[in-house]
């Protein structure tokens, strides 16, 4: 989803930094083979999520959604040297495809695939936070906030995606659409939680940073 005039997006693009080579064979591979390839966060994001960590610099990332491991690559950029970053998705016939990839980037030792429902996972994973990245099923995302915030450090990032969910947050609500009205409490949420602080950036199909105090 594109927000801005189709020039300008393109502009934005070309004077950013540039896709690294690893990340493009695995949006080709991506496209291949595994369906929904959209669900990539693709080069402009992926940059985006990598300068944020990389201005972070977090020992401790969590990634809610997986896919097939571009974001998490983007994320791991910016890791400390001694850092980890616990990814969690819930599709296992794609444990391998992310697997090749992790190895491949020099990251590998550092990235921890859970496998599975991450609503049941969050709380075994002994571990606090200084970035978290949700980018899962949307009717989840308050129930996800809710199980992460105890686990973020103070001063941690949340990252949310698709805030703004193909626009429909200003459409007239469909009461039968379950994961447009989620979004919105959602965002009234990291809105009104007096424990974080929030600002929405209208990149790609919506991005919000939450600053726990």
């Amino acid at each position: 989803m594109h927000f801005l005039p189709e020039k300008l997006d393109d502009y934005i693009v070309a004077h950013s930094a540039n896709e690294p080579e690893l990340l493009q064979q695995l949006t080709r591979e991506t496209y291949q083979k595994v369906l929904q390839p959209i669900m990539l966060s693709g080069p402009y994001q992926g940059r985006v999520l990598s300068m944020i960590s990389k201005l972070i610099n977090p020992k401790s990332i969590l990634e809610l959604g997986t896919f097939t491991g571009y974001s998490t690559l983007c994320l791991a950029e910016g890791l400390a040297n001694d850092g980890q970053l616990h990814t969690i998705d819930i599709n296992e016939e794609l444990t391998d495809f992310q697997r090749k990839y992790f190895d491949e980037s020099g990251f590998g030792q550092q990235i921890i695939q859970h496998t599975g429902n991450a609503i049941d996972i969050i709380p075994t994973i002994n571990s606090t936070f200084d970035l978290v990245f949700i980018d899962a099923d949307k009717p989840n995302y308050s129930n996800y906030f809710h199980l992460i915030i105890d686990k973020l450090n103070s001063g941690g990032i949340i990252l949310s995606d698709n805030v703004l969910w193909h626009g429909k947050v200003v459409e007239p609500l469909d009461e039968k659409d379950r994961s447009t009205k989620a979004v919105l409490d959602y965002n009234t949420l990291l809105k009104l939680d007096k424990r974080i602080e929030t600002v929405v950036l209208p990149i790609r199909d919506g991005l919000t940073i939450s600053r726990k105090k």
